[in-house]
């Protein structure tokens, strides 16, 4: 993890069958590949899950191909689903059915910022179908699970009709608005969903949010 961006790169091997993936390349890579090295493994491709420059970084240094798809290395199988919304070209990997890599649209506690409605459908109907026990590898900090996840994550409590949406009033970057979720957030800032008094919705950090 990077100690800035607080960004992932993950190193994912088939140990039997010695061959490996990168996810993403947003933090010191030099770990992994000793890991690789240690592990007997050769890795073939870096899978990216957005082009982000907190997540591409190191591309260039792994100098190795980047998938944005589905690919079978080995006794890895990889799985590509779009998750659009935090940006255009978000990809989530399923590998082997066990663990997926959500880049920024799922994390513990929380969702990325974005096009709300676009988050909304790829954590809902993506995400959330995939079975509870599946561990999700964001693309900040802590891991978590989808059950963990469907459970008490606050947006998708809401989300998922357990919880009513909230009613605090609030100022949003000088606008009134209401908020109606509040979570933690993997940098500390906590994130938010509100309601301009015009309709919109929106996804925004929380330090924009001023309560009372």
């Amino acid at each position: 993890m990077h100690p800035d961006w607080l960004s992932n790169a993950y190193l994912v091997a088939d140990e039997e069958g010695g061959s490996a993936v990168f996810v993403d390349s947003g933090a010191d890579v030099k770990p992994l590949l000793a890991a690789a090295e240690r592990w007997r493994v050769e890795p073939s491709y870096v899978l990216r899950t957005h082009s982000h420059h907190d997540h591409v970084v190191h591309e260039r240094e792994l100098g190795l191909p980047v998938r944005t798809d589905g690919i079978e290395v080995g006794g890895l199988r990889v799985e590509a689903l779009p998750t659009p919304g935090h940006s255009d070209d978000m990809i989530a990997f399923v590998v082997n059915g066990e663990a997926v890599f959500t880049g920024d649209t799922l994390f513990k506690d929380s969702v990325g910022g974005g096009d709300l409605e676009q988050v909304r459908t790829s954590v809902m109907d993506v995400l959330m179908k995939l079975p509870p026990e599946t561990r999700v590898l964001p693309g900040h900090t802590e891991e978590t699970t989808i059950g963990r996840e469907w459970e008490q994550n606050p947006f998708v409590v809401v989300w998922r009709g357990a919880q009513p949406e909230g009613t605090d009033r609030v100022r949003v970057g000088g606008e009134d608005a209401t908020l109606i979720v509040w979570s933690p957030d993997y940098d500390g800032g906590g994130k938010a969903w509100v309601r301009y008094d015009d309709g919109r919705d929106a996804i925004v950090g929380g330090s924009r949010v001023e309560r009372g």
